[in-house]
């Protein structure tokens, strides 16, 4: 077996069948195919690579490289996606042997965090991973919302087709990118493909003439259901802003559906709003994402509580030894030096240490999840360094 990467040119023939086949409905249609090619020039700055054995393709993997805020930094990111294995090579070690060099090339280049939406999700929590919050899915009246049209509101909407709203809705997802934790943004290579598509209304709100919250949407039939992708904004007031316009479909759609962060609260929204609020994760087909941390330079310098806690990284091939971390200064600080005094210490493996910097697990639960050895003085410290935090990824891949 040979590892090699592809050029974008090549997937066709070799990547995409099978990523078509494990994803897709299948066999795939021709029409399909031809799809796929004309999406090419989206993926120019994607990293693919292939197992091949007697010229025949095994698997495949590809990374995206994208940004990604982790508390407050902005850093580089490497999307995993399209991991997929013939059907007749499954479970040979092909994809572990591909992430292992796919993760490698990617590190190498500068890429300290990587993300994914996983096939299993304890297959990659044994490659360093580990869980963050699925999105959520609102879904209520617009009948409800009728409230709403009494409100007076600052600001102003704009509507009209996403193709034309792109760049307000680009910038404003990388307001989000400097500002909410966990939140990624493709390349620009890729999000045009959102500008080309043109395939959504777009709505945006705006006070004082700057861009507060946006939303895309498709409406199915008349009487049907109004069907939103992210909802993104800025505060209550852009939220109330865009709630008021989806009010006035009450005579156009029977039921308006959404997706919000984790940390948002609809059933708060407004006195007697019904609604329904799901996160669903299931296997196959509904992943919640994951993510990891593949250098410790993604830690240095972030915003840090005043503690103080030596860690030994352990069964991991990227994050390994011992290492002092410091909030003193409310800047995490790393030292693989020894420091004179006691200092409580913790074991962690990467999905510990990772569980850790993007705030999804307390000390407590790494340590009741086997993902490492944290003693109760050690947690304390840890807690301080690392408050808990809730992840947004948004990016869908």
């Amino acid at each position: 077996m040979t590892i090699r990467r592809l050029t974008n040119s090549e997937r066709p023939a070799t990547s995409f069948p099978l990523q078509a086949y494990a994803f897709e409905a299948s066999p795939m249609r021709p029409e399909r195919a031809e799809e796929f090619r004309s999406y090419l020039h989206y993926n120019e700055a994607t990293r693919t690579l292939v197992a091949e054995e007697g010229g025949e393709t095994l698997a495949t993997a590809s990374a995206i490289p994208m940004r990604q805020n982790l508390r407050g930094a902005v850093l580089p990111m490497a999307g995993v996606a399209g991991v997929a294995t013939h059907p007749l090579a499954r479970r040979q070690g092909h994809v572990r042997a591909l992430l292992r060099q796919l993760l490698d090339e990617m590190r190498d280049e500068g890429h300290p965090l990587t993300a994914l939406y996983p096939f299993r999700a304890s297959f990659y929590e044994r490659f360093g991973y580990v869980g963050l919050p699925r999105a959520r899915t609102v879904a209520f009246a617009p009948a409800d919302l009728a409230p709403l049209l009494r409100a007076d509101l600052p600001g102003e909407l704009a509507w009209g087709r996403s193709g034309t709203g792109y760049a307000d809705h680009r910038a404003f997802t990388e307001r989000c990118l400097a500002e909410r934790h966990g939140f990624a943004v493709f390349p620009e290579t890729r999000a045009v493909r959102q500008r080309d598509d043109d395939d959504r209304w777009q709505l945006t709100a705006r006070i004082d003439g700057g861009t507060v919250g946006v939303l895309t949407y498709r409406i199915d039939e008349h009487g049907g259901e109004l069907t939103g992708d992210d909802l993104l904004v800025a505060d209550p007031y852009a939220r109330a802003l865009i709630l008021q316009f989806l009010a006035r479909h009450v005579d156009q759609v029977e039921r308006v559906s959404l997706r919000i962060a984790a940390d948002e609260l609809p059933e708060l929204w407004l006195t007697d709003l019904a609604v329904h609020v799901e996160a669903r994760v299931a296997r196959p087909g509904s992943p919640a994402p994951m993510a990891r941390l593949l250098s410790l330079d993604a830690l240095a310098g972030l915003p840090a509580g005043p503690g103080r806690v030596r860690v030994e990284l352990t069964g991991d091939r990227w994050l390994a030894g011992a290492h002092l971390l410091d909030g003193a200064t409310g800047r995490l600080e790393l030292s693989g030096e020894a420091t004179a005094g006691p200092v409580p210490a913790a074991t962690l493996t990467a999905a510990g240490l990772s569980a850790l910097a993007y705030g999804v697990l307390d000390p407590a639960e790494v340590d009741v999840r086997g993902l490492g050895r944290v003693p109760a003085d050690a947690a304390a410290e840890l807690r301080r360094l690392f408050p808990r935090r809730l992840p947004y990824l948004f990016a869908d891949f």
